[in-house]
């Protein structure tokens, strides 16, 4: 009997329809532990030096920050006050309002990128960003038309995703070379030169996603 050459795909370990369950008071005390880091990281204090200025311990900062204890009013304001923030910044995570962008056909803002060539049109789709979460966010529909010029030299902070939506490209990523066609897509470090090598089919059009770290 012939040996089927199909390779068999691992299955995946997260269920993409499963709903999360969680209680409100875990997702309260998870977000005042990020708040709490966030918090911390950002006056250069260790979890050792500021153990050592509210009197807590150490093992209680761990679990306070990874969100497995429920810390008293006292505690919070001891932290608050020792992390010179406002009582409330604690809650922000839990209390924010969690955005959505809504961008109907056509009406995307025209962006100028850094490194943006001539013909290269960047239409923004969105921008969203948390400085919880140290993650941008931005997603781009990129046309490409005869008077576009070839520049596969980008570079810039970040992941990058692009989708092939219309028209073919060559698109270079460091020393390598993709030909991109509809439903194709690419994901990559985009530290690394990268952009439209080759214009095949022309014209082109393409969704980019690129995500940065969040800089205060």
């Amino acid at each position: 009997m012939a040996k089927s050459n199909k390779t068999i795909q691992p299955a995946l370990n997260q269920n993409p329809h499963k709903t999360e369950e969680r209680p409100r008071e875990k997702n309260l005390e998870v977000a005042i532990g990020r708040e709490v880091r966030a918090f911390r990281r950002a006056h250069n204090i260790t979890v050792a030096e500021l153990a050592k200025t509210t009197g807590l311990s150490i093992g209680m900062l761990s679990k306070i920050e990874n969100g497995v204890t429920s810390p008293s009013l006292t505690t919070l304001q001891t932290l608050a006050d020792a992390l010179s923030v406002p009582l409330t910044s604690l809650f922000r995570g839990f209390e924010e309002k969690r955005e959505a962008v809504h961008v109907k056909a056509g009406t995307g803002v025209d962006a100028n990128r850094r490194g943006t060539r001539a013909g290269h049109q960047y239409s923004l789709l969105g921008h969203l960003g948390s400085s919880t979460a140290g993650v941008v966010v931005e997603p781009y529909l990129i046309s490409l038309n005869e008077e576009s010029d070839i520049f596969p030299d980008f570079q810039h902070d970040g992941l990058e995703f692009i989708y092939m939506i219309a028209g073919e490209v060559e698109y270079r990523h460091g020393d390598k070379s993709f030909h991109l066609c509809p439903g194709d897509s690419l994901f990559f470090d985009a530290d690394a030169p990268h952009g439209p090598k080759k214009h095949i089919k022309l014209p082109a059009r393409y969704l980019s996603i690129i995500s940065y770290p969040h800089k205060n």
